[in-house]
């Protein structure tokens, strides 16, 4: 790390060194010319319409035969070829090759050459040659041969009959149904006593002090004087001399033209009437000749499968097949909860109860007036007295 961090940091100086600047010049600005639509006509002919040649094609009938299921009684033999034919071999481990490179520091400042001077030699590319085949396609002068390996080689087996199981009727169990759990088999209640309760008594501080209702804020907050604001008298309006002149500038320099009424471009109409009557035949009413119409029947497909005529027997395969077992019930290995109980009498001391000591809750000195054991200094100007000292007993 300490050798590539060296050389990384001479790299920068040389570039500085072996550094050319060259003068850039501006590409020139190429005017792009107007676009002048060719005469005549497109021609829209396509290669694909030209070459193409159609044929007449003849559906592909279904060689796939029909769904057979094969069922052997043999036994299979789940050893792999991987397993059977693999033996490992001991592998001996290769010795690195690599040359041992002891750094020696350089004796002159930028001295050494960094790695890439030193490993790089500047070849030319040589574009390499591709194997890949040519993509044409060959085509066959030999008519197609339908003939598959499945057509070729399929043997038709016998199937052998199938395994009807027989139906077993099903018989209730006649020993009751025990509704007994766990929790009920093994708890059993306990006698005990209540839980007395540890908290020290709320014993209720009171003083039988006279209060004489003078706060703080009353004992040291003074009144002072507030002055009004002063009320800044308006200046009277007083309307300026002259009369108004309301002419503006549209007014004074605007000519008025007269101006004739449009003419209507509407044709004017000669104003004939003939008494003969309308004749309401259109193209639409001599041309179409509305047909009668009815409504599609629903095309519904026909059922495959017919549906069942005989009588619905409420038997299932769980009803057939279910053989009951005689359920035993699992040995409980829990320890027996058993409390022993004890004639002697429950210690409830707690450390709180018997080293707490109860002290005596003082009263603020502020509720006083002049506080017994301090010692008066003075009072400021808003009228807050100062007691800083206290009197040692």
């Amino acid at each position: 790390n300490r050798d590539y961090c060296i050389q990384t940091c001479f790299l920068f100086p040389q570039f500085r060194s072996d550094y050319l600047p060259y003068d850039i010049a501006k590409r020139p600005f190429q005017v792009q010319e107007e676009h002048k639509p060719k005469t005549g006509e497109i021609e829209l002919g396509t290669t694909y319409q030209k070459d193409y040649n159609a044929h007449k094609i003849q559906p592909v009938t279904l060689v796939r035969p029909l769904e057979r299921k094969h069922t052997t009684g043999g036994k299979l033999d789940t050893i792999p070829t991987y397993q059977d034919d693999y033996r490992s071999w001991e592998v001996q481990r290769r010795e690195p090759s690599k040359v041992e490179h002891i750094y020696h520091p350089p004796t002159e400042k930028f001295g050494n050459s960094t790695t890439f001077q030193d490993d790089f030699v500047p070849r030319e590319l040589n574009p390499r040659q591709s194997f890949k085949p040519p993509c044409v396609a060959k085509l066959s002068d030999v008519p197609f041969d339908s003939a598959t390996s499945h057509r070729t080689s399929y043997i038709v087996h016998q199937l052998e009959p199938k395994f009807i199981r027989s139906k077993e009727q099903y018989k209730p169990s006649n020993q009751p149904f025990e509704d007994l759990t766990t929790h009920r088999n093994d708890f059993k209640g306990l006698p005990g006593q209540l839980a007395k309760s540890c908290k020290p008594e709320n014993a209720k501080v009171g003083s039988n002090a006279y209060f004489n209702g003078v706060t703080e804020f009353q004992d040291r907050f003074q009144p002072w004087l507030v002055s009004l604001p002063e009320v800044r008298k308006r200046k009277e309006y007083v309307p300026p001399p002259g009369n108004m002149d309301f002419n503006s500038t549209s007014h004074l320099d605007y000519i008025k033209h007269d101006i004739s009424p449009a003419v209507p471009v509407r044709p004017v109409s000669n104003g004939r009437r003939t008494n003969a009557p309308f004749q309401g035949n259109t193209t639409t009413k001599e041309d179409f000749k509305a047909w009668g119409s009815c409504q599609q029947e629903i095309t519904k497909k026909q059922q495959e499968i017919p549906r069942p005529t005989g009588k619905f027997y409420d038997l299932t395969t769980f009803k057939s097949h279910y053989i009951p077992h005689e359920i035993i019930p699992a040995q409980s290995f829990k320890p027996v909860h058993a409390v022993v109980p004890n004639s002697a009498p429950f210690q409830d001391e707690t450390m709180y109860r018997t080293e707490y000591t109860p002290k005596k809750q003082e009263i603020c000195p502020a509720n006083y007036p002049s506080p017994p054991g301090y010692v008066y200094v003075n009072t400021d100007s808003h009228g807050h007295k100062f007691f800083p000292f206290k009197l040692i007993a």
